[in-house]
């Protein structure tokens, strides 16, 4: 949370309603469909381990900050940790756009995500079903939406925190 929270604040300043950036022209049901379309082949490309084709949708300065990790910092960072990933398992996204804010060049996407990875017989990270929600800022760069900013925030309590409740419960 403490992560998400200066994102949130530059979002509301710059979508908040007095805002002189504020676009009400932007047709944000064309925007949705057009960031649908990408999530659509982001999923496939992460769950084929195609980890150079992915890194084309975020600018080279962009920032993933995965749930329990330091912030992955721009492209290059994102396809060194990416390519390490890929090598354990095959990682099954499923991304569903929920709503988007836009304004000129600028989108923010808020959607919900499931994740299934299934490790390969060589892998340290076990098999792992995720859920959560996620938001996207995305910009607008020579004609193609980039993503900026990634923030997935998983639903899910940590395993030792999910370990408490279940023993609360007996």
């Amino acid at each position: 949370m403490i992560r998400i929270l200066p994102v949130l604040i530059i979002i509301l300043s710059v979508f908040g309603c007095n805002s002189p950036m504020r676009n009400e022209s932007v047709d944000k049901e064309a925007l949705k469909k057009v960031i649908n379309e990408k999530n659509v082949r982001i999923s496939g490309f992460y769950k084929k381990g195609m980890v150079d084709s992915l890194a084309i949708f975020f600018t080279k300065h962009s920032i993933q900050m995965i749930p329990n990790q330091k912030p992955i910092m721009g492209a290059e960072e994102y396809k060194e940790s990416w390519s390490e990933l890929m090598q354990f398992g095959t990682w099954d996204f499923k991304l569903k756009t929920v709503e988007v804010k836009a304004s000129s060049n600028i989108v923010v996407e808020l959607g919900k995500y499931t994740l299934e990875f299934t490790p390969n017989e060589d892998s340290h990270i076990p098999q792992m079903s995720d859920k959560g929600n996620y938001m996207v800022l995305w910009e607008k760069i020579e004609g193609k939406w980039k993503v900026i900013w990634d923030a997935p925030v998983s639903e899910l309590p940590l395993p030792s925190l999910k370990a408490e409740k279940e023993m609360e419960t007996e």
